[in-house]
């Protein structure tokens, strides 16, 4: 497979695809935490591997490190990209947002709070960490593979990934110790509703308006 990589076999880079593209899609995915970015990289991910495939090592096992460091560096790239185009943009007047009704697909995604709490919970850690982790928790990759990837030691990939394993757990444990406090804390009773009194039976002889009952009427002397 390098071999026909190497040479530019388009045969090779549609079996590549089709057995990496997931991969690098949810790579893209952990990355960048958005479905249309990640599918961005995807394609973009295999542009650049068409571009570098003289840089392909002869020997060697699978080609997913390497793409998947492709992938990484394309996501910096939009990254430096996007601080620019926000730059230019922030120089623009502001006008009246649109409402963008695609957002609205996002509450058919079950797990959408599961996502939006791992991607809150990454964006505490650094950029280097946060790529280690996606590479080595999220992708599966061991530390020589993603080592590969990211162009640095092994013993760097390693105490990249300790130090992000201590901080995520600490943030976890924060977590849950303020949702215990929140279980723990009593929720005031509500002050049952006062009962009204029964009302005094009022006689009918003595109710304003009212003829006793019984009495004939008395005529007027003229």
């Amino acid at each position: 497979m390098r071999s026909r990589i190497r040479a530019g076999d388009p045969y090779a880079f549609e079996e590549l695809f089709a057995e990496h593209s997931k991969s690098v899609y949810n790579h893209g995915f952990r990355m960048t935490g958005d479905w249309a970015a990640a599918e961005d990289v995807v394609a973009l991910t295999f542009l650049e591997a068409w571009r570098l495939r003289a840089d392909v090592a002869a020997e060697g096992g699978s080609l997913r490190p390497w793409l998947l460091g492709v992938a990484g560096n394309v996501v910096r790239n939009q990254r430096r990209t996007a601080r620019r185009h926000r730059a230019v943009l922030d120089r623009v007047p502001r006008e009246r947002a649109v409402p963008d009704f695609a957002d609205s697909l996002v509450d058919r995604i079950d797990d959408t709070r599961t996502i939006a709490r791992v991607r809150t919970m990454l964006g505490t850690l650094r950029r280097q960490e946060q790529e280690v982790v996606a590479l080595c928790v999220f992708s599966g990759l061991d530390s020589a593979s993603a080592a590969e990837a990211l162009g640095i030691p092994v013993g760097t990939v390693r105490s990249r990934l300790s130090r992000a394993r201590a901080k995520l757990k600490r943030l976890a444990d924060r977590e849950e110790g303020a949702a215990g406090a929140d279980r723990a804390s009593p929720t005031p009773a509500s002050a049952p509703a006062p009962v009204p009194a029964p009302a005094k039976r009022v006689d009918d002889a003595r109710r304003p308006g009212r003829l006793p009952v019984g009495r004939p009427i008395r005529k007027e002397a003229r």
